[in-house]
């Protein structure tokens, strides 16, 4: 179960925790609707009892997938180059915004 709970508890209560295949455990299944929110993880293989999952909610998922993969493009994220929290947070900070004003001047 490793982060997952912690992580769920830094969150506001979700409507619905979107992941991969790697969090489908009873476990975390658990976690996530005694939290209030419905998991939208697709089943492994192993099960036999299929869950369905909202193909449109999971879609999106790969959009933060991407942003994490361009945000890697930076070395000094990518490689932890700041040791301090906060400068680490302002790296990602100042990524983001150039992430995002590239998307933004692209845009008619």
């Amino acid at each position: 179960m490793g982060a997952v709970p912690q992580l769920l508890a830094g969150l506001p209560t979700p409507r619905t925790v979107v992941a991969d295949r790697g969090y489908d455990s009873n476990a975390v299944l658990e976690l996530i609707t005694q939290s209030g929110a419905q998991p939208s993880i697709p089943s492994c293989s192993r099960r036999v009892v299929r869950r369905s999952i909202d193909p449109a909610i999971y879609r999106q998922r790969n959009l933060v997938e991407r942003f994490f993969c361009k945000l890697k493009q930076f070395r000094r994220v990518a490689t932890r180059f700041d040791k301090l929290a906060r400068n680490f947070l302002a790296a990602v900070a100042l990524a983001s915004t150039r992430l995002w004003l590239r998307a933004y001047e692209s845009t008619p």
